[in-house]
């Protein structure tokens, strides 16, 4: 059982990872400020959640669990409202920023 554990966590945190650098191409490739956005910050959630996922089995119960799902609650957080100010900010700018 302890290798289909590890198994699934190697997987799952490699996958994360893909979608990270996906997310970071998408930045570095789309022409405005919105659909960068878009991009990073689709792409970095559903990485983290799946480094998230992967890294639950390896933690102690039930306080890593807990402490590894506040940390993605937090980044959740902060990167919807980051996102929406700086949505708001490009909009108010103007197509050109």
């Amino acid at each position: 059982m302890s290798l289909a554990l590890n198994l699934f966590t190697i997987l799952s945190v490699s996958i994360g990872a893909f979608f990270f650098l996906a997310g970071t191409v998408g930045l570095l490739r789309f022409p405005d400020p919105l659909t960068r956005l878009h991009a990073l910050t689709k792409a970095d959630n559903l990485g983290l959640g799946l480094v998230v996922m992967g890294l639950l089995p390896q933690v102690q119960w039930p306080l890593g669990t807990m402490k590894l799902l506040a940390v993605w609650l937090f980044v959740l957080l902060a990167g919807t409202t980051v996102s929406q100010l700086m949505a708001r900010a490009a909009r108010r700018e103007g197509p050109d920023a």
